[in-house]
């Protein structure tokens, strides 16, 4: 059954249970699924062969895109595509050697960026970004730590005067939703943001947009709160899965271990874990890059995307961090080291200041991102063996929504009701 009146979990009472439950995949999904997996009452185990919210939720931009309601694939998409493509500063590629592989996704994609298909996809995008703030914030303030979330505010900018109509259009949207956003420029986006580039023509802003201070620190700092309440960790590769009526056996590079339940929380890496459990999902890793300018962060106060270099800015502890492009190029391919440089050329664009230093320093990062055809996580358990669940494929929206994929799933596996409908992130749905 669902519905939409389901109270916040943790105003819950606690059942009673001493199950074991495993989660594969120490990323920021996987770490709130193990929280609230304890907080249920359950003796968790979080397995992962990298360091907990070391891999993709370490590099992404850390703000909460919940004014990002549309999937990746749209009539509009298609139509812009070819350009985008073209243009070899442009955010959209595919490396040479993967082209092929990567073809039945993109089949996939188009098919999926129909107009009814589409506008789907974006009322249940919209449904999840719309939990997603409280979930964060009923997340952090659990484990005491909810100035890790900072209600900072976002600018989507443009540097063409001719495409204020865009921003009307956005603005008109966005009001549907009930999002709140604005038109700036001149003077008032000035004092917005005084060091963005002079060449700027106009903005959106969002005033309740929310960013967390650092990615990794909030892993970290889920991850910590979970050690502190009895959580184990095992630091290995799961390679075998091996589901029963009444159990899961798990094969890991050290050990076998049979749990009472398993989910799968592994991004990118989680495809060929299910297909040993006979499902087969068009799953694909979407590149992703960064690159992290240490000692600026205090050079903007909110996070800035910009429509028309398509990336991101944000204020991290980590420092200024640019993010932007996207290649569907698997697990396996090095990076493209020319992405880091048209990622650099974009900041000066618009912080030209910033470049002004000798001495800038900066780091580079590329991550997987797991993307499927229709922008939809999987939230589900499996059709035969209900003790398997699984929570991934969150594209570009995995530290939106995964606080809120966790309280889903978990109501999902203890039969109460779910807050949104789930029918369309059933992992048997393609």
């Amino acid at each position: 059954m669902e519905n939409n009146t389901q109270s916040p979990t943790l105003d819950n009472k606690k059942p009673e249970t001493t199950s074991s439950f495993a989660v594969v995949g120490a990323g920021v999904v996987g770490l709130c699924v193990a929280l609230e997996a304890q907080r249920r009452g359950h003796k968790v185990t979080l397995i992962d062969d990298k360091a907990p919210g070391k891999s993709t939720s370490s590099g992404n931009a850390g703000y909460l895109a919940t004014e990002i309601i549309d999937p990746l694939g749209t009539p509009e998409v298609l139509r812009s595509a070819p350009k985008l493509w073209l243009n070899p500063k442009g955010p959209i590629c595919t490396p040479i050697r993967y082209i092929t592989k990567a073809a039945p996704w993109y089949w996939r994609f188009i098919k999926a960026a129909q107009p009814d298909q589409a506008q789907r996809g974006t009322e249940i995008i919209h449904q999840l970004n719309k939990e997603s703030v409280g979930a964060w914030k009923r997340t952090l303030t659990d484990i005491g730590a909810e100035a890790l979330l900072i209600k900072g505010g976002h600018l989507v900018v443009w540097e063409n005067p001719d495409k204020r109509d865009e921003a009307s259009e956005l603005i008109e949207k966005m009001h549907s939703y009930d999002i709140s956003c604005e038109l700036v420029y001149g003077n008032k986006l000035a004092l917005l943001e005084p060091e963005l580039s002079q060449t700027l023509s106009h903005a959106v802003f969002f005033p309740e947009i929310h960013r967390l201070s650092d990615p990794y620190d909030v892993c970290k700092a889920l991850f910590d709160a979970f050690i502190k309440r009895g959580g184990s960790f095992i630091s290995a590769r799961v390679n075998a899965i091996q589901p029963y009526e009444d159990s899961i056996r798990l094969g890991t590079t050290q050990q076998t271990e049979t749990f009472d339940r398993v989910s799968i929380c592994a991004g990118a890496w989680s495809k060929t874990l299910l297909e040993q459990v006979g499902i087969h999902v068009p799953l694909e890793a979407e590149r992703g890059y960064h690159v992290t300018f240490p000692n600026d962060k205090t050079r903007i106060h909110h996070t800035i995307l910009s429509a028309d270099r398509k990336l991101v800015l944000s204020p991290l502890g980590a420092g200024l961090r640019a993010v932007g492009m996207s290649e569907i190029g698997g697990l396996d391919l090095p990076p493209i080291k020319k992405r880091y440089q048209v990622l650099r050329e974009h900041t000066k664009g618009l912080l030209p200041k910033l470049f002004d230093n000798p001495n800038l320093q900066s780091s580079e990062w590329m991550g997987h991102r797991p993307s499927l055809p229709d922008s939809l996580p999987v939230i589900d358990q499996h059709p035969l063996y209900s003790r398997l669940s699984f929570a991934f494929g969150h594209q570009h929206l995995g530290i939106t929504q995964a606080a809120i994929s966790a309280e889903l799933l978990l109501e999902k596996i203890e039969m109460r009701p779910t807050r949104i409908p789930m029918k369309a992130l059933q992992v048997d749905r393609f």
